[in-house]
Protein backbone atom coordinates (compact mmCIF):
# COMPACT_ATOMS: atom_id res chain seq x y z
CA UNK A 1 0.00 0.00 0.00
CA UNK A 2 2.76 2.47 0.90
CA UNK A 3 4.61 1.86 -2.38
CA UNK A 4 1.40 2.39 -4.38
CA UNK A 5 0.61 5.61 -2.53
CA UNK A 6 4.10 6.97 -3.10
CA UNK A 7 3.51 6.86 -6.84
CA UNK A 8 0.30 8.88 -6.73
CA UNK A 9 0.15 12.23 -8.52
CA UNK A 10 -0.95 15.59 -7.09
CA UNK A 11 0.19 17.10 -3.82
CA UNK A 12 -1.34 14.47 -1.58
CA UNK A 13 -3.79 16.83 0.08
CA UNK A 14 -7.31 15.60 0.70
CA UNK A 15 -10.20 17.40 -1.01
CA UNK A 16 -11.63 18.88 2.19
CA UNK A 17 -8.30 19.97 3.67
CA UNK A 18 -8.70 23.45 5.14
CA UNK A 19 -12.42 23.01 5.79
CA UNK A 20 -13.43 23.32 9.43
CA UNK A 21 -16.59 21.60 10.68
CA UNK A 22 -18.30 22.33 13.99
CA UNK A 23 -20.06 19.09 14.88
CA UNK A 24 -22.95 19.54 17.31
CA UNK A 25 -24.60 16.24 16.41
CA UNK A 26 -25.13 13.19 18.60
CA UNK A 27 -25.83 9.48 18.28
CA UNK A 28 -25.33 8.22 14.72
CA UNK A 29 -26.60 10.07 11.63
CA UNK A 30 -24.77 13.36 12.21
CA UNK A 31 -21.60 11.80 13.64
CA UNK A 32 -21.40 9.40 10.70
CA UNK A 33 -21.61 12.36 8.32
CA UNK A 34 -18.81 14.21 10.09
CA UNK A 35 -16.65 11.07 10.26
CA UNK A 36 -16.89 10.88 6.46
CA UNK A 37 -15.95 14.56 6.20
CA UNK A 38 -12.94 13.93 8.44
CA UNK A 39 -11.90 11.01 6.21
CA UNK A 40 -11.87 13.46 3.30
CA UNK A 41 -9.63 15.94 5.09
CA UNK A 42 -11.92 18.25 7.05
CA UNK A 43 -10.99 19.40 10.54
CA UNK A 44 -13.91 18.33 12.74
CA UNK A 45 -14.42 19.92 16.16
CA UNK A 46 -17.01 17.98 18.11
CA UNK A 47 -18.60 20.36 20.61
CA UNK A 48 -20.32 18.33 23.32
CA UNK A 49 -22.35 19.13 26.38
CA UNK A 50 -20.27 19.21 29.53
CA UNK A 51 -23.01 17.04 31.08
CA UNK A 52 -22.04 13.67 29.66
CA UNK A 53 -21.35 14.66 26.06
CA UNK A 54 -22.76 12.82 23.07
CA UNK A 55 -25.55 10.56 24.38
CA UNK A 56 -24.08 7.58 22.55
CA UNK A 57 -21.10 7.64 24.92
CA UNK A 58 -23.43 5.81 27.29
CA UNK A 59 -24.67 3.22 24.79
CA UNK A 60 -23.45 -0.39 24.58
CA UNK A 61 -21.59 -2.40 23.49
CA UNK A 62 -18.70 -1.46 25.77
CA UNK A 63 -15.02 -2.29 25.96
CA UNK A 64 -14.19 -1.47 29.56
CA UNK A 65 -15.45 2.14 29.88
CA UNK A 66 -15.40 2.84 26.14
CA UNK A 67 -18.65 2.85 24.19
CA UNK A 68 -17.94 1.01 20.94
CA UNK A 69 -21.14 2.53 19.56
CA UNK A 70 -19.57 5.97 19.97
CA UNK A 71 -16.14 4.83 18.82
CA UNK A 72 -17.49 3.38 15.57
CA UNK A 73 -18.49 6.78 14.12
CA UNK A 74 -16.30 9.39 15.80
CA UNK A 75 -12.88 8.80 14.29
CA UNK A 76 -10.75 11.77 13.34
CA UNK A 77 -12.46 14.36 15.57
CA UNK A 78 -11.44 16.77 18.32
CA UNK A 79 -13.73 17.03 21.36
CA UNK A 80 -14.41 20.18 23.36
CA UNK A 81 -16.84 19.97 26.29
CA UNK A 82 -18.93 23.10 26.91
CA UNK A 83 -21.79 24.07 29.19
CA UNK A 84 -24.21 25.03 26.42
CA UNK A 85 -26.58 27.00 28.61
CA UNK A 86 -24.29 29.46 30.37
CA UNK A 87 -23.72 32.89 28.80
CA UNK A 88 -20.00 32.20 28.47
CA UNK A 89 -20.72 28.77 26.97
CA UNK A 90 -23.06 30.27 24.38
CA UNK A 91 -20.51 32.91 23.52
CA UNK A 92 -17.92 30.20 23.03
CA UNK A 93 -20.24 28.19 20.77
CA UNK A 94 -20.92 31.34 18.73
CA UNK A 95 -17.19 31.93 18.32
CA UNK A 96 -16.64 28.32 17.25
CA UNK A 97 -19.48 28.54 14.74
CA UNK A 98 -18.14 31.73 13.18
CA UNK A 99 -14.74 30.09 12.85
CA UNK A 100 -16.21 27.11 10.99
CA UNK A 101 -17.12 26.57 7.36
CA UNK A 102 -19.84 24.06 8.27
CA UNK A 103 -22.07 23.54 11.30
CA UNK A 104 -23.71 20.11 11.62
CA UNK A 105 -26.58 19.47 14.04
CA UNK A 106 -29.34 16.95 14.58
CA UNK A 107 -31.44 18.62 17.26
CA UNK A 108 -35.16 19.00 16.85
CA UNK A 109 -36.14 22.15 14.92
CA UNK A 110 -35.65 25.28 17.01
CA UNK A 111 -33.20 23.83 19.56
CA UNK A 112 -30.18 25.36 17.83
CA UNK A 113 -31.61 28.85 18.37
CA UNK A 114 -32.11 28.15 22.09
CA UNK A 115 -28.38 27.40 22.27
CA UNK A 116 -27.58 30.87 20.95
CA UNK A 117 -26.93 29.68 17.41
CA UNK A 118 -29.97 30.96 15.55
CA UNK A 119 -29.37 30.00 11.89
CA UNK A 120 -30.64 33.33 10.58
CA UNK A 121 -28.28 35.24 12.88
CA UNK A 122 -25.38 32.99 11.90
CA UNK A 123 -25.99 33.64 8.21
CA UNK A 124 -26.05 37.39 8.81
CA UNK A 125 -22.81 37.26 10.78
CA UNK A 126 -21.14 34.89 8.30
CA UNK A 127 -22.88 34.72 4.89
CA UNK A 128 -20.64 31.88 3.71
CA UNK A 129 -21.51 29.48 6.51
CA UNK A 130 -23.10 26.12 5.68
CA UNK A 131 -25.59 24.78 8.22
CA UNK A 132 -26.47 21.10 7.89
CA UNK A 133 -29.35 19.56 9.84
CA UNK A 134 -30.62 16.02 10.29
CA UNK A 135 -34.04 15.60 11.91
CA UNK A 136 -36.39 12.72 12.50
CA UNK A 137 -39.29 13.83 10.32
CA UNK A 138 -38.30 17.02 8.48
CA UNK A 139 -38.71 20.73 9.12
CA UNK A 140 -42.46 20.96 8.37
CA UNK A 141 -45.56 18.89 9.01
CA UNK A 142 -47.31 17.52 12.10
CA UNK A 143 -44.29 15.45 13.21
CA UNK A 144 -41.64 18.09 12.61
CA UNK A 145 -40.94 18.46 16.33
CA UNK A 146 -41.33 14.79 17.24
CA UNK A 147 -38.26 12.77 18.20
CA UNK A 148 -37.23 10.13 15.70
CA UNK A 149 -34.86 7.18 15.82
CA UNK A 150 -33.72 4.67 13.24
CA UNK A 151 -36.13 1.81 13.91
CA UNK A 152 -39.09 4.18 14.04
CA UNK A 153 -38.07 5.42 10.60
CA UNK A 154 -37.56 1.89 9.32
CA UNK A 155 -41.08 1.06 10.41
CA UNK A 156 -42.76 4.21 9.09
CA UNK A 157 -41.06 4.25 5.69
CA UNK A 158 -41.88 0.69 4.62
CA UNK A 159 -38.39 -0.77 5.03
CA UNK A 160 -39.48 -3.21 7.72
CA UNK A 161 -42.49 -4.24 5.63
CA UNK A 162 -40.19 -5.73 2.96
CA UNK A 163 -37.62 -7.19 5.36
CA UNK A 164 -38.27 -10.61 6.82
CA UNK A 165 -39.31 -14.12 5.89
CA UNK A 166 -42.93 -13.33 5.01
CA UNK A 167 -45.76 -10.87 5.67
CA UNK A 168 -46.22 -12.27 9.17
CA UNK A 169 -42.57 -11.89 10.12
CA UNK A 170 -41.17 -8.42 9.45
CA UNK A 171 -37.82 -7.30 10.85
CA UNK A 172 -35.64 -4.24 11.17
CA UNK A 173 -32.44 -4.23 9.16
CA UNK A 174 -29.67 -5.52 11.43
CA UNK A 175 -27.76 -2.22 11.42
CA UNK A 176 -29.29 1.28 11.79
CA UNK A 177 -29.42 1.69 8.04
CA UNK A 178 -31.59 4.83 7.96
CA UNK A 179 -29.28 6.64 10.38
CA UNK A 180 -26.21 5.65 8.38
CA UNK A 181 -27.62 6.63 4.99
CA UNK A 182 -28.96 9.89 6.48
CA UNK A 183 -25.36 10.57 7.46
CA UNK A 184 -24.17 9.80 3.93
CA UNK A 185 -26.87 12.09 2.51
CA UNK A 186 -25.80 14.85 4.89
CA UNK A 187 -22.13 14.53 3.92
CA UNK A 188 -23.09 14.57 0.24
CA UNK A 189 -25.23 17.68 0.75
CA UNK A 190 -22.38 19.42 2.58
CA UNK A 191 -19.92 18.56 -0.18
CA UNK A 192 -22.37 19.95 -2.77
CA UNK A 193 -22.89 23.11 -0.70
CA UNK A 194 -19.12 23.64 -0.46
CA UNK A 195 -18.88 23.41 -4.25
CA UNK A 196 -21.78 25.85 -4.55
CA UNK A 197 -20.15 28.26 -2.11
CA UNK A 198 -16.90 28.16 -4.09
CA UNK A 199 -18.88 29.25 -7.14
CA UNK A 200 -21.19 31.85 -5.57
CA UNK A 201 -19.50 32.85 -2.32
CA UNK A 202 -22.75 32.20 -0.46
CA UNK A 203 -23.40 29.59 2.20
CA UNK A 204 -26.36 27.25 2.12
CA UNK A 205 -28.62 25.26 4.40
CA UNK A 206 -28.49 21.49 3.97
CA UNK A 207 -31.22 19.36 5.51
CA UNK A 208 -32.44 15.80 5.47
CA UNK A 209 -34.46 13.61 7.80
CA UNK A 210 -34.73 9.96 8.70
CA UNK A 211 -38.21 9.90 7.15
CA UNK A 212 -37.01 11.32 3.82
CA UNK A 213 -33.99 9.04 3.72
CA UNK A 214 -36.03 5.93 4.55
CA UNK A 215 -38.53 6.59 1.78
CA UNK A 216 -35.75 7.40 -0.66
CA UNK A 217 -34.28 3.98 0.14
CA UNK A 218 -37.47 2.28 -1.05
CA UNK A 219 -36.13 2.36 -4.64
CA UNK A 220 -38.09 0.00 -6.91
CA UNK A 221 -40.15 -1.37 -4.01
CA UNK A 222 -41.73 2.02 -3.35
CA UNK A 223 -41.92 2.74 -7.07
CA UNK A 224 -43.86 -0.48 -7.60
CA UNK A 225 -46.57 0.77 -5.27
CA UNK A 226 -46.62 4.29 -6.72
CA UNK A 227 -46.92 3.03 -10.29
CA UNK A 228 -49.03 -0.10 -9.93
CA UNK A 229 -50.70 0.04 -6.52
CA UNK A 230 -49.12 -3.30 -5.58
CA UNK A 231 -47.94 -3.34 -1.96
CA UNK A 232 -44.64 -5.27 -1.75
CA UNK A 233 -44.18 -7.94 0.92
CA UNK A 234 -41.04 -9.49 2.40
CA UNK A 235 -39.63 -12.42 0.45
CA UNK A 236 -36.89 -13.57 2.77
CA UNK A 237 -33.58 -14.12 1.01
CA UNK A 238 -35.13 -14.31 -2.44
CA UNK A 239 -34.80 -11.21 -4.62
CA UNK A 240 -38.20 -9.55 -5.14
CA UNK A 241 -37.65 -9.00 -8.87
CA UNK A 242 -34.83 -11.19 -10.25
CA UNK A 243 -34.39 -14.97 -10.44
CA UNK A 244 -32.27 -16.87 -9.72
CA UNK A 245 -31.01 -14.40 -7.16
CA UNK A 246 -30.78 -15.32 -3.49
CA UNK A 247 -29.54 -17.98 -1.10
CA UNK A 248 -29.07 -21.52 -2.41
CA UNK A 249 -28.16 -24.73 -0.58
CA UNK A 250 -25.04 -26.63 -1.65
CA UNK A 251 -23.53 -29.89 -0.39
CA UNK A 252 -22.59 -28.17 2.87
CA UNK A 253 -23.30 -24.46 3.50
CA UNK A 254 -25.51 -22.06 1.52
CA UNK A 255 -24.24 -19.61 -1.07
CA UNK A 256 -25.61 -16.36 -2.40
CA UNK A 257 -25.86 -16.54 -6.19
CA UNK A 258 -27.00 -13.42 -8.02
CA UNK A 259 -27.91 -13.72 -11.70
CA UNK A 260 -28.50 -10.24 -13.09
CA UNK A 261 -28.81 -10.79 -16.83
CA UNK A 262 -29.43 -13.38 -19.54
CA UNK A 263 -25.75 -13.98 -20.21
CA UNK A 264 -25.15 -14.89 -16.58
CA UNK A 265 -28.23 -17.13 -16.59
CA UNK A 266 -26.92 -19.13 -19.54
CA UNK A 267 -23.45 -19.32 -18.03
CA UNK A 268 -24.92 -20.66 -14.79
CA UNK A 269 -26.87 -23.36 -16.63
CA UNK A 270 -23.74 -24.50 -18.47
CA UNK A 271 -21.67 -24.43 -15.30
CA UNK A 272 -24.23 -26.61 -13.51
CA UNK A 273 -24.20 -29.11 -16.38
CA UNK A 274 -27.78 -28.31 -17.35
CA UNK A 275 -27.50 -26.07 -20.42
CA UNK A 276 -31.00 -27.10 -21.50
CA UNK A 277 -32.51 -25.20 -18.54
CA UNK A 278 -31.68 -21.88 -20.20
CA UNK A 279 -34.34 -22.31 -22.91
CA UNK A 280 -36.94 -24.26 -21.00
CA UNK A 281 -40.29 -22.49 -21.57
CA UNK A 282 -40.81 -21.74 -17.87
CA UNK A 283 -37.34 -20.25 -17.47
CA UNK A 284 -36.62 -18.58 -20.82
CA UNK A 285 -37.03 -14.99 -19.59
CA UNK A 286 -36.39 -13.12 -16.38
CA UNK A 287 -40.12 -12.64 -15.78
CA UNK A 288 -40.83 -16.34 -16.31
CA UNK A 289 -38.02 -17.37 -13.99
CA UNK A 290 -39.34 -15.03 -11.32
CA UNK A 291 -42.89 -16.38 -11.72
CA UNK A 292 -41.59 -19.94 -11.38
CA UNK A 293 -39.01 -19.19 -8.72
CA UNK A 294 -39.87 -22.01 -6.25
CA UNK A 295 -39.54 -24.72 -8.91
CA UNK A 296 -36.41 -23.10 -10.33
CA UNK A 297 -34.77 -22.91 -6.92
CA UNK A 298 -35.49 -26.56 -6.24
CA UNK A 299 -33.91 -27.60 -9.53
CA UNK A 300 -30.84 -25.43 -9.01
CA UNK A 301 -30.30 -26.67 -5.47
CA UNK A 302 -30.50 -30.24 -6.72
CA UNK A 303 -27.66 -29.48 -9.11
CA UNK A 304 -25.68 -27.48 -6.53
CA UNK A 305 -25.88 -30.31 -4.00
CA UNK A 306 -23.16 -32.18 -5.87
CA UNK A 307 -20.39 -29.90 -4.60
CA UNK A 308 -19.50 -27.87 -1.55
CA UNK A 309 -19.71 -24.10 -1.37
CA UNK A 310 -15.91 -23.88 -1.42
CA UNK A 311 -15.87 -25.88 -4.64
CA UNK A 312 -18.60 -23.87 -6.32
CA UNK A 313 -17.33 -20.38 -5.46
CA UNK A 314 -14.24 -20.27 -7.72
CA UNK A 315 -16.24 -21.81 -10.57
CA UNK A 316 -19.04 -19.26 -10.26
CA UNK A 317 -16.65 -16.33 -9.98
CA UNK A 318 -14.58 -17.67 -12.86
CA UNK A 319 -17.72 -17.58 -14.99
CA UNK A 320 -18.35 -13.94 -13.92
CA UNK A 321 -21.46 -14.91 -11.96
CA UNK A 322 -21.73 -12.87 -8.73
CA UNK A 323 -21.58 -15.23 -5.76
CA UNK A 324 -20.43 -15.27 -2.18
CA UNK A 325 -20.85 -16.88 1.24
CA UNK A 326 -22.91 -15.63 4.17
CA UNK A 327 -20.37 -14.47 6.73
CA UNK A 328 -20.66 -13.52 10.34
CA UNK A 329 -18.50 -10.54 11.30
CA UNK A 330 -15.60 -12.72 12.47
CA UNK A 331 -15.51 -14.34 9.04
CA UNK A 332 -16.03 -11.03 7.22
CA UNK A 333 -13.03 -9.37 8.86
CA UNK A 334 -10.91 -12.48 8.19
CA UNK A 335 -11.73 -12.53 4.45
CA UNK A 336 -8.66 -12.18 2.25
CA UNK A 337 -10.28 -9.43 0.16
CA UNK A 338 -11.07 -7.37 3.27
CA UNK A 339 -7.47 -7.82 4.39
CA UNK A 340 -6.14 -6.87 0.97
CA UNK A 341 -8.02 -3.56 1.16
CA UNK A 342 -6.61 -2.78 4.64
CA UNK A 343 -10.11 -1.98 5.83
CA UNK A 344 -9.22 -2.25 9.51
CA UNK A 345 -6.75 0.16 11.11
CA UNK A 346 -5.63 0.13 14.74
CA UNK A 347 -5.32 3.47 16.51
CA UNK A 348 -4.47 4.49 20.07
CA UNK A 349 -7.03 6.04 22.36
CA UNK A 350 -6.31 8.86 24.80
CA UNK A 351 -5.75 6.31 27.59
CA UNK A 352 -3.23 4.32 25.55
CA UNK A 353 -5.50 1.40 24.71
CA UNK A 354 -5.58 0.03 21.19
CA UNK A 355 -8.74 0.36 19.11
CA UNK A 356 -9.22 -1.45 15.78
CA UNK A 357 -11.55 0.58 13.55
CA UNK A 358 -13.04 0.21 10.09
CA UNK A 359 -11.51 3.00 8.01
CA UNK A 360 -13.54 5.31 5.80
CA UNK A 361 -14.90 3.75 2.59
CA UNK A 362 -13.99 6.50 0.07
CA UNK A 363 -10.59 6.45 -1.69
CA UNK A 364 -9.17 9.55 -3.40
CA UNK A 365 -6.64 9.23 -6.23
CA UNK A 366 -6.39 5.51 -5.53
CA UNK A 367 -5.48 6.26 -1.92
CA UNK A 368 -7.61 4.81 0.86
CA UNK A 369 -8.30 7.12 3.82
CA UNK A 370 -6.38 6.74 7.04
CA UNK A 371 -7.75 7.40 10.51
CA UNK A 372 -6.00 10.56 11.59
CA UNK A 373 -7.14 10.47 15.22
CA UNK A 374 -8.82 8.00 17.54
CA UNK A 375 -12.36 8.79 18.77
CA UNK A 376 -11.89 11.35 21.55
CA UNK A 377 -12.80 11.11 25.19
CA UNK A 378 -15.09 13.91 26.35
CA UNK A 379 -13.14 17.15 26.42
CA UNK A 380 -9.93 15.54 25.15
CA UNK A 381 -9.11 18.52 22.92
CA UNK A 382 -10.69 21.35 24.91
CA UNK A 383 -7.38 23.05 25.64
CA UNK A 384 -6.12 22.73 22.06
CA UNK A 385 -9.36 24.11 20.64
CA UNK A 386 -9.36 27.08 23.03
CA UNK A 387 -5.72 27.80 22.25
CA UNK A 388 -6.65 27.71 18.56
CA UNK A 389 -9.16 30.48 19.27
CA UNK A 390 -6.18 32.51 20.58
CA UNK A 391 -7.52 32.68 24.12
CA UNK A 392 -4.88 33.57 26.69
CA UNK A 393 -3.86 31.06 29.39
CA UNK A 394 -5.67 33.24 31.90
CA UNK A 395 -8.89 33.21 29.86
CA UNK A 396 -8.72 29.43 29.45
CA UNK A 397 -8.11 28.97 33.18
CA UNK A 398 -11.10 31.20 33.91
CA UNK A 399 -13.39 29.10 31.70
CA UNK A 400 -12.17 25.92 33.38
CA UNK A 401 -12.54 27.31 36.90
CA UNK A 402 -16.06 28.58 36.15
CA UNK A 403 -17.13 25.17 34.84
CA UNK A 404 -17.91 26.56 31.39
CA UNK A 405 -15.63 23.98 29.76
CA UNK A 406 -14.19 20.63 30.75
CA UNK A 407 -10.72 19.37 29.80
CA UNK A 408 -9.92 15.66 29.92
CA UNK A 409 -6.66 14.52 31.52
CA UNK A 410 -3.61 14.47 29.21
CA UNK A 411 -3.21 11.50 26.91
CA UNK A 412 -1.38 8.43 28.15
CA UNK A 413 2.08 7.79 26.79
CA UNK A 414 1.65 4.04 27.02
CA UNK A 415 -0.10 1.54 24.80
CA UNK A 416 0.19 1.14 21.06
CA UNK A 417 2.64 3.53 19.35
Amino acid sequence: MAEENAALPLDGSLPLAGIRVLDLSRALAGPYATALLSDLGAEVIKAESIKGGDSSRGWPPFEDDHSLYFDSVNRGKASIAIDYYTPAGRELLWTLALGADVVVENFRPGVLATMGLDPDALRVAKPGIIIASVSGFGATGPLSHAPGLDQVAQGMTGLMSVTGSDAGHMFRVGVPIVDLVSGINTALGIAAALVGRARTGTGMEVATSLLETGLALSAFQGQQFLSTGVVPEPQGNTHPALSPYGVFATADIPLIIAVGNEKQWRQLCVLLGAAELADRPGYATSNLRHSNEPALKAELEGLLSGRTAAQWLPLLRGAAIPAGPIYNYEQAFADEQVRALDLVETVQRNDGTALPLVRGPISINRTAPTIRKAPPVLGEDTLAVLEGLELSPEQIAGLLDAGVVLAAPPASTGGVP
